[in-house]
């Protein structure tokens, strides 16, 4: 974070110092947690469903934080600490890091969409950082806490920033927009993933283009021109539409699967056409480019720089990580999270592997609402029809996709949680095998995956 005086901070967040009297140094870092403050450092307390962070104030500022901004005073301010009082710590927050994004007239590319976000982010990261200064959402950091930390990582030195925007109730794409305020506006896709919430695949568009409401005067907006839903949007923006359809302006062909090594395609747009190599494996891989490509070429990118950067794509944690293990196992860690199009992807990867045994361990899906039921029978099914050996259904949604893949033919095991599940897991992780471990967050398949590697690595 660029340094902020208390008056600009004061300012920007709209709050009245309450300990005008005295004088501190600017400060360069922001944190919402009390155990990970940085020395001088501004607290912002969040106030969530469960717990309240202005309880843990005190314990911030006694940390090294050199003061807060807080919506409820304590009793009692500690000395040579400030404290700036505001009506709402999570409003204040948004208006601190639309100050600092407003200071910097670079391109900010906002990335939505159900499956692909961080992927598509990644990529696009990847590719601009050929030739720009990138600053970019850390992980999937890309909530009301996230957004805004990210922002106020600006600083002078970068000449682009790649934001990734997640929701799961209306107005969240709105707010955080509003402080993104982009350039360019990207969505990789409409699925299923929080229809709980949002009610229906059209309440899940409607969210989504809350992120057009903020994109800036002459901005671009990057949509995957194969969602049948996404071409019922009109924009007043340039539309930039890729995918594999003759009507794409971005225009995806020669795409060939090379199993677990990745897969290369040709991109041809309305100025170039660039034959690429992503060293990521399934042929979903060539949206995150084509899109990476659409934006590279708006942003004065060459062939050369454009190319380089698809190449120098590395998946970010638990999204399609292939680790190679003794024996000739390999291990497909797909376990960041889960929704029926993103778990359709994985079983063809894993399908497509020439592994002798290939099993899919598959667990809970969450926010899917009434389609919950059908969808997790469904993935089982196709597991069964995709040739997958041995299906691992763990969770209590899970049992109907162990379900549907005996039912389709298959061999399946419904285990009620992830300790019951290790001990056969292991043993049916025999060499020459491939096994894909997924299932939503919540399900902390990642624990399995651990335990596996400290078995056959």
């Amino acid at each position: 974070m660029q340094p902020m005086t208390i008056r600009e901070i004061e300012a920007a967040v709209g709050g009245r110092l309450l300990t005008p009297g005295e004088t501190f140094p600017p400060v360069s870092a922001v944190g919402t947690d009390s155990r990970q403050v940085e020395p001088g450092s501004l607290f912002v307390p969040w106030k969530g469903e469960k717990y309240d962070g202005h309880r843990f104030i005190d314990a911030a500022l006694e940390a090294g934080a050199a003061g807060c901004l807080c919506a409820q005073v304590p009793e009692q301010l500690l000395p040579g600490k400030f404290y700036i009082q505001v009506p709402d710590t999570r409003l204040a927050l948004r208006a601190l890091a639309a100050s600092c994004r407003n200071r910097y007239d670079i391109p900010v590319i906002q990335i939505t969409g159900s499956v692909g976000k961080t992927t598509t982010k990644e990529m696009m990261a990847a590719v601009l950082g050929a030739k720009l200064r990138v600053l970019k959402t850390q992980g999937n950091f890309n909530n009301d806490i996230g957004t805004p930390l990210t922002l106020l990582n600006l600083g002078p030195e970068h000449q682009a920033a790649v934001v990734e925007t997640g929701m799961n109730h209306f107005g969240e794409i709105r707010y955080l927009g509003q402080m993104v305020r982009p350039t360019i506006a990207v969505i990789s896709n409409i699925g299923d993933a929080h229809v709980e919430f949002l009610g229906s695949r059209e309440g899940i568009l409607k969210a989504k283009c809350e992120i057009f409401e903020n994109l800036q005067e002459g901005g671009v907006a990057v949509l995957n021109g194969d969602d049948a839903l996404l071409n019922t949007v009109e924009l007043p923006f340039r539309t930039l539409r890729c995918g594999q359809s003759e009507h794409c302006n971005v225009r995806i062909s020669d795409l060939a699967d090379h199993g677990v090594e990745g897969i290369t395609c040709t991109v041809t747009t309305e100025r170039q056409t660039y034959h690429l190599t992503i060293p990521a494996p399934g042929e979903h891989m060539a949206y995150s480019a084509s899109m990476a490509v659409a934006v590279g070429e708006e942003l004065g990118l060459t062939e050369e720089e454009i190319v380089r950067g698809v190449a120098s794509y590395q998946p970010s944690g638990s999204r399609m990580r292939i680790l190679r293990l003794r024996e000739d196992r390999l291990l497909l860690d797909d376990c960041y999270n889960a929704n029926p199009q993103s778990v359709t992807a994985a079983l063809e990867i894993l399908a497509k592997t020439e592994s002798d045994q290939k099993i899919a361990v598959l667990g809970d899906m969450g926010e899917l609402g009434e389609l919950t039921e059908q969808a997790h029978y469904n993935v089982g099914a196709l597991a069964a029809m995709l040739g997958v050996d041995f299906v691992a259904a763990v969770g209590e949604k899970a049992e109907l996709i162990a379900e549907g893949c005996m039912e389709s033919g298959g061999t399946a095991l419904h285990f009620d949680s992830r300790e019951s599940a290790l001990r056969t897991l292991t043993a049916q992780f025999t060499p020459h095998t491939a096994m894909l471990v997924k299932a939503s967050h919540a399900m902390r398949f990642g624990e399995i995956v651990e335990e596996l590697r400290k078995t056959y690595d």
